[in-house]
């Protein structure tokens, strides 16, 4: 009753800081989290065992929240929901299609309780994915120097795009888009055909991520098991393939592509050669290596709520903080190794610019590809006047962490002995089996990614599922022959195409299209048709942005 007797309006003249979800004002006096009970958008799931997209409760205590926010003009941000139609926090999660989770704690004062530096660190965190390992191979396919000017051209290009996308919901009138996502504002402009088109590419960036997650983790598990079974047994091996002397080996494993099978060794010191043919036998990277992982993680796709493995978030940044460590502590043994010929192409050094440029750019749609979270993650700034700032900040240390890793790697390559052309797909391949700071780079990725997969297929499921039962679990078996199907691409991939680079790039290009290029463009060109501010120069340049975006695309199948 005590509670009851707060008042409900404000003066408007409050603080503008204690503003709440949902143009909600607090109390200053009220340190209750007030946000509202379910959470709606694509790509923010409240990580708990309820089975039903909305239940009655929630549905009805949602109602009452919007009930409240509406008595009062939106303008004036002047109404309190009391205590007693809000429930207490909980925790929800938000996803990124191919980096990592991270966690979003409950409020304490009100709307937007993170700092700038949280939210700029927390943008950084998510967008680091896996595509960095194949930086330096793009830059390789684009050249060096055109690689450098592609990736500050395309940070530029895709954060303007996610830009438009944060301010995407100020554009619709007499709407509260509060608490509105990214797929939220392409239903508005575009109809069913938005909300299952933006579905339709979510799913893409989401079943690419775990397509390459899983050639990835075959890769990792099966070199940290050939080191560890070496190490164990004290068998010295030496794989068949050209690479460098010394300490601080470099291999190149596409020039022993003639060599099959892919982990054949030779071995010079003693050791029970029957029981180690019978370990390559059974531990091949291609052949079986990729059907172990369905034991371990198909059963962690099937549990209804993967929130354990959400603690795990931290894991992305230290393998991001540890490949910058790695990769700097090698370039400082192997020394630079540049020559410049801008236009041809020799032994050992690959021509500045190279027609294969559009791979990379492939690539990096998707290492900076943000669009369909951007949203969720600047509502909980605290200070929402600086989200362009933080966002572009954000996007720079990004873009300079790519730089940092593709031209440290190629440039340090060493050419000669090796071609340029050497660099693999991953990077880490580059480094034999043995190689102490890989072994320790492979198990942190490893152990991250295995942790990651999960929160990836619950987020692929909750889309997919709910989209055609309403329920994110409708039935085990239904969960099953979803789980199995992604599985199953990703097994087959690791066996037949394991080309991160090729994987990356298509879903990348792919998804970019919609969510990158096309739905900002288009929507921001409407907005301002129907407010009759659209000028030629506006038009002109979206148009060209929209065309980039398509040939971005075509190129990847032609090249």
């Amino acid at each position: 009753m005590e509670e009851d007797t707060k008042p409900i309006l404000v003066p408007v003249g409050s603080d503008e800081s204690s503003y709440g979800i949902m143009n909600i004002q607090f109390n200053p006096e009220d340190y209750k989290c007030k946000r509202p009970f379910h959470v709606e958008p694509t790509n923010i799931v409240s990580v708990n065992d309820d089975v039903q997209r909305v239940t009655d409760e929630a549905s009805a205590m949602n109602k009452r929240i919007h009930y409240y926010s509406r008595l009062t003009s939106p303008a004036d941000r002047a109404l309190i929901a009391p205590d007693h139609v809000l429930p207490a926090p909980d925790e929800i999660y938000v996803y990124s299609p191919l980096g990592t989770a991270f966690k979003v704690d409950s409020c304490t004062d009100g709307y937007g309780k993170n700092s700038s530096l949280v939210t700029i660190f927390m943008i950084w965190n998510t967008m680091m994915g896996t595509s960095i390992l194949s930086i330096p191979w793009g830059i390789k396919q684009a050249g060096f120097t055109s690689g450098i000017i592609l990736i500050l051209l395309m940070g530029i290009l895709t954060l303007y795009c996610c830009y438009r996308v944060v301010k995407s919901r100020q554009a619709i009138p007499l709407t509260d888009t509060s608490n509105w996502e990214f797929p939220d504002v392409c239903k508005y402009y575009f109809g069913s055909f938005g909300q299952w088109s933006s579905l339709l590419f979510s799913m893409v960036s989401l079943v690419g991520a775990m397509v390459v997650y899983w050639v990835l983790m075959s890769n990792f598990l099966f070199n940290t098991g050939k080191f560890i079974y070496n190490f164990v047994h004290d068998i010295n091996v030496t794989d068949i393939v050209p690479g460098t002397n010394g300490s601080n080996k470099v291999i190149c494993p596409s020039a022993a592509s003639d060599h099959p099978p892919q982990n054949r060794s030779v071995m010079f010191s003693s050791g029970n050669r029957t029981g180690f043919e019978l370990f390559e036998e059974w531990w091949d990277k291609s052949q079986t290596v990729p059907f172990y992982l369905i034991a371990v993680l198909l059963p962690l796709l099937n549990l209804k709520s993967p929130s354990f493995f959400a603690k795990f978030n931290v894991l992305g940044t230290v393998s991001v903080v540890y490949l910058v460590f790695l990769v700097t502590v090698k370039a400082a043994h192997l020394g630079i190794h540049l020559e410049f010929n801008w236009f041809t192409e020799n032994e050992f050094f690959v021509p500045e610019f190279r027609i294969l440029f559009p791979q990379l750019t492939g690539v990096l749609t998707l290492a900076f590809f943000i669009h369909n979270c951007v949203i969720t993650l600047l509502q909980n700034n605290r200070n929402q006047e600086n989200n362009v700032r933080d966002l572009s900040i954000a996007y720079f240390l990004v873009g300079l962490t790519y730089l940092y890793v593709g031209v440290i790697i190629f440039a340090s390559f060493p050419s000669p002995p090796l071609s340029k052309e050497c660099i693999e797909q991953n990077f880490l391949d580059n480094f034999p089996s043995d190689d102490i700071m890989s072994f320790v780079a492979r198990i942190f990725l490893l152990f991250q990614m295995m942790t990651v997969y999960p929160l990836l297929g619950y987020l692929a499921r909750v889309q997919l599922l709910r989209q055609f039962f309403g329920n994110a679990y409708p039935s085990l078996f239904h969960v099953l022959v979803l789980n199995l199907a992604i599985v199953g691409a990703g097994v087959a991939m690791a066996r037949f195409y394991p080309n991160i680079g090729g994987i990356i790039r298509y879903s990348g290009a792919t998804c970019g299209l919609a969510f990158v290029f096309v739905y900002p463009s288009l929507i921001y060109m409407i907005s301002l048709h129907r407010a009759g501010q659209l000028t030629w120069p506006a038009l002109i340049i979206h148009i060209f942005i929209i065309l980039l975006g398509l040939a971005n695309l075509i190129a990847q199948f032609l090249l």
